[in-house]
């Protein structure tokens, strides 16, 4: 790992002042909040990633892959320029993920940009 970052991770923010991703870490354990986090710095720090760590889903959205000790988390993401912007948080409960929460991210992600 670099010892420059190469993305800077934000949290998407709603238009209420929510962060979705920042509410979601909050609601785990002190231990998978500290996976998670890890593999996020591994992507600042490190991009470009690939799998097992990171997978391009579809429309500019890929997800950072943590292996927690019972569960698998995903924080689905993109990438505008030098930052990462985190979009939806999960713990998956099967092996793809899941629909809702892609389109989801897509949905985040146009109003970022676009503002609708």
């Amino acid at each position: 790992m670099g010892s420059k970052k190469v993305l800077q991770a934000k949290f998407y923010q709603s238009e209420s002042g929510k962060e979705p991703v920042r509410e979601w870490l909050h609601s785990l354990s002190h231990e998978d909040k500290k996976a998670i986090g890890n593999d996020i710095k591994t992507v600042e720090f490190g991009w470009p990633q690939g799998m097992p760590l990171c997978e391009h889903l579809e429309n500019g959205i890929l997800e950072v892959r943590t292996n927690l000790k019972d569960k698998i988390a995903r924080v689905l993401f993109c990438i505008q320029d030098d930052t990462m912007y985190l979009l939806v948080g999960i713990i998956k409960k099967t092996q793809k993920t899941p629909k809702e929460s892609l389109n989801l991210a897509k949905k985040r992600k146009r109003r970022l940009f676009n503002g609708n």
